[in-house]
């Protein structure tokens, strides 16, 4: 019986410990890897600025001269729509400017003619009434004068009108040209910053509506992270701290960065973090942002990685210097 059990023992003792070595190893592995005191650290994703180009009105898309990829500059035409039935509306739009200004000027013409008339029976009838006081003239004749009189008043005010309304003509046309002057301009549809074409979202001929999006913009030197990190943690960090980004694709480039923003209000830990655990966990979004994006090209938005803090005055590990 004991010839029997004597071979399983001695598989069961290497087995053991083999299993103990493992164990202290990774007990061992685990202590290198801490953080020392006064450090913390949360994983995160690169991020950049994004910035829709979309159209600002309805419209066939006339032409997109950016590919993805591409760096535009700011100010830089990236895309076009058809304005040709804008340009036609526009050009009927002046059409009716100029139509409205030569209205005004004939009604302009006519007050002046309507004023003479009125001066004219203001002074004769300022004669009759010395004549009919005088009893050179009858009565009729002095009520004849006045209504002259009045009348040319009557036509005077209504000259004055059409002057008013020539001139609202006016207004309202010139605003109808520059209404198809910035939807012309509007149609243009230039990059509002210097950045980088991350995506290409509508080809020329396609119909687009109101806020149809034609590109997608990145500002590469505005890159940050988004950490979730406890109260104890952010409660310590202020706007402006040193920080580090770590990505997981240059593991031996450490990234310097700054604390940009610490959010005054907890949250629940968002989806994308690992466990069901700790997204019920409440946290404090902390943004840091990278105070050298171009320093390191092959650092790009979407990479995973880790971002770093300190919460005392403590130097920084080697491995993050």
């Amino acid at each position: 019986m004991s010839s029997e059990l004597r071979p399983s023992r001695l598989f069961v003792v290497p087995l053991l410990l083999g299993l103990l070595a493992a164990g202290l190893l990774g007990y061992w592995l685990s202590l290198r890897e801490r953080l020392p005191e006064g450090l913390a650290m949360s994983n995160g994703r690169l991020e950049a600025t994004e910035v829709q180009i979309a159209s600002k009105y309805p419209g066939r898309l006339a032409e997109v001269r950016v590919q993805e990829g591409d760096r535009v500059k700011q100010g830089q035409l990236l895309a076009r729509l058809d304005t040709r039935t804008l340009e036609a509306q526009r050009a009927q739009a002046e059409a009716e400017v100029r139509r409205a200004e030569e209205n005004l000027a004939a009604s302009q013409a006519n007050v002046r003619l309507r004023e003479s008339e009125r001066l004219l029976a203001e002074q004769d009838l300022k004669r009759f009434r010395e004549l009919f006081q005088r009893g050179h003239a009858s009565r009729q004749s002095l009520d004849q004068q006045q209504a002259r009189f009045d009348t040319a008043g009557a036509a005077l005010e209504a000259a004055r009108a059409q002057v008013s309304a020539a001139r609202a003509a006016i207004g309202a046309a010139q605003a109808l040209v520059a209404q198809l002057s910035s939807e012309i301009d509007d149609s243009s549809l230039r990059a509002p910053l210097d950045g980088l074409v991350q995506l290409r979202l509508a080809e020329p001929g396609e119909v687009l509506g109101a806020g149809g999006r034609v590109l997608l913009l990145i500002d590469p030197g505005e890159q940050y992270m988004n950490l979730y990190l406890p109260a104890a943690v952010a409660g310590r960090l202020a706007q402006g701290d040193e920080a580090r980004v770590l990505l997981d694709a240059l593991p031996e480039r450490p990234l310097p960065a700054r604390v940009a923003y610490v959010a005054a209000k907890a949250q629940f830990t968002p989806k994308e973090v690992e466990t069901r655990d700790e997204r019920q966990k409440l946290v404090f979004r902390v943004k840091l942002r990278l105070s050298e994006p171009a320093a390191v090209p092959q650092a790009k938005p979407g990479m995973p990685g880790a971002g770093y803090v300190r919460t005392a005055e403590v130097a920084w590990p080697a491995e993050l210097q």
